[in-house]
């Protein structure tokens, strides 16, 4: 029994000894199994692995986007608006802004980069900051047509084009590297497919396709992309909310709208460009703006198809549009031809000078009363008063000159008595009335022989020769007035009184 009892302790243990044997170094299955050292550089390349698949999965950086357009066209309010900033700051000579680009599928997120370019062509030297030869290939360039000014849009697509190409010829980029930017560009033109879902809730990343073998490369027309930069172009109109302003000041009608929409539609093919209508003002395709510009540069899922109904909000995407389409707009001319020069029927309405009244300058108070008193000086007598005279003297007499004296003398300031007349002015003028038949009474006297007895017997004959009434009882009564005036006025008109005697 006891015999037994070791026989099978001893089996149990034959196959433990052997693996012990057969896992030392000298065993045969040594060199088949990894080592610490060999287990901790598999774990870090495994580490590694996930690290770099990762990496490769995430948002790159570096993108650009460069905007063009003229001043007041709008271009930093669009994209700040974008941007997310109520009130952006505007700079001179190249503005740079950025974009927060979120991928939600993989809680990513990154910056692009946004570089505005001053509205003045003088400002066109500060593209090599933006844009270089190796930034060239990750940029998406922007032309910012003005909706309100129409009559600037081609003329102002045109300039900017060709700053754009000027500025990529200097980079001297390698003609291969060039021609390869050229031929790519050309394939995702060729190869676009009208989606047929609607808005996305947030901007996915592209996942793969399997639909690109079934895609059919149709070839390109005629006047598709003459001017091939090798990058994305975006032509984004901005404030077509006035649209309705254009209908109602200057009597735009549907033609006219189409006819603008065809040329930049042929300038958009020209450049292989997709065209955007937006409106910040009305929140107006802001957001499918954003959605196309991280779908061309971050590769995210966009299923927006074109859409040209309504006028103040068409979105046509790169590679949609063709000749054909843009002949459906002809066909509702009337009083236009396709071929027709632009700046020929969209004409800059005439300035409407506003009449405004003159201004100016106020002139001190006391000036103008100098001068108006030195016109009043000159003024002559007036007819009242030379026809309330009882007795005017003989041609030749001095009566006016010494009767224009008295009358400015109670008066200090002329204009009182011009802008407020006295009520009791026609009293004043019948006493100087009497006191000018008393002068010539005076004149009379001694015009007549001199020392002859009764001198007031004369005077009363020559009241009563001129059909008057007896005028010492006159001059008595005036006299009499005037002395219970001031002393300064009775001293004045005494003074008067002596010269004219």
């Amino acid at each position: 029994m006891r015999s037994l009892f070791v026989a099978a302790a001893v089996g149990k243990m034959a196959p433990v000894l052997a693996e012990k044997k057969l896992l030392e170094p000298d065993g045969p299955l040594a060199a088949d199994l990894p080592s610490e050292e060999e287990e901790g550089q598999s774990l870090w390349l495994s580490i590694l692995s996930e690290v770099s698949t990762r990496s490769r999965s995430k948002l790159p950086s570096g993108k650009n986007i460069l905007v063009f357009g003229d001043d007041g066209s709008g271009k930093t309010t669009l994209l700040t608006k974008i941007q997310g900033v109520e009130h952006g700051k505007k700079g001179r000579g190249l503005e740079y802004l950025y974009l927060n680009v979120h991928d939600e599928d993989r809680d990513d997120q990154t910056r692009c980069n946004v570089w505005i370019l001053d509205g003045d062509l003088y400002h066109k030297g500060l593209l090599k900051f933006a844009v270089t030869a190796e930034s060239l290939q990750e940029t998406l360039v922007i032309f910012v047509a003005d909706m309100s000014r129409p009559w600037t849009i081609l003329e102002s697509l045109q300039k900017w084009a060709s700053v754009l190409r000027e500025h990529i010829d200097k980079l001297k980029i390698p003609p291969e590297e060039m021609r390869n930017m050229e031929q790519q560009f050309v394939k995702i033109f060729q190869e676009y497919v009208e989606p047929e879902g609607g808005y996305q809730g947030s901007p996915q990343r592209r996942g793969p396709s399997g639909q690109d073998e079934e895609n059919i490369v149709l070839p390109l027309g005629e006047n598709v992309l003459t001017h091939n930069l090798g990058i994305p172009v975006v032509v984004v109109c901005t404030k077509c909310d006035a649209m309705s302003v254009l209908e109602k000041e200057h009597d735009y009608r549907e033609e006219h709208f189409d006819f603008i929409q065809s040329h930049i539609r042929r300038f958009c093919l020209q450049y292989g460009a997709a065209l955007i209508y937006t409106s910040v003002k009305e929140e107006k395709n802001l957001d499918l703006l954003y959605k196309y510009i991280v779908h061309k540069k971050y590769g995210f899922h966009f299923a927006t198809p074109a859409s040209v109904v309504e006028k103040d909000a068409v979105f046509i995407p790169a590679g949609w549009d063709n000749e054909k389409k843009i002949a459906i707009l002809h066909e509702n001319f009337t009083t236009v031809k396709p071929e027709d020069a632009y700046e020929d029927f969209i004409v800059k309405p005439p300035v409407r000078k506003l009449v405004h009244d003159k201004e100016f300058a106020a002139e001190d108070e006391q000036q103008f009363l100098m001068r108006q008193q030195f016109f009043l000086a000159k003024q002559p007598a007036t007819p009242t008063r030379a026809s309330e005279s009882p007795a005017r003297g003989p041609s030749g007499s001095p009566r006016p000159q010494g009767r224009t004296g008295p009358a400015a003398v109670p008066s200090a300031s002329p204009i009182a008595s011009v802008k407020k007349p006295d009520p009791a002015i026609k009293n004043n003028a019948a006493s100087e009335g009497v006191l000018a038949s008393f002068f010539n009474s005076l004149l009379s006297k001694k015009t007549g022989s001199p020392g002859s007895p009764g001198a007031g017997g004369g005077v009363q004959s020559t009241g009563k020769k001129s059909g008057q009434k007896p005028v010492l009882t006159n001059v008595q009564e005036e006299l009499d007035r005037m002395s219970r005036k001031p002393d300064s006025v009775v001293t004045t008109n005494s003074s008067l009184t002596e010269n004219e005697a």
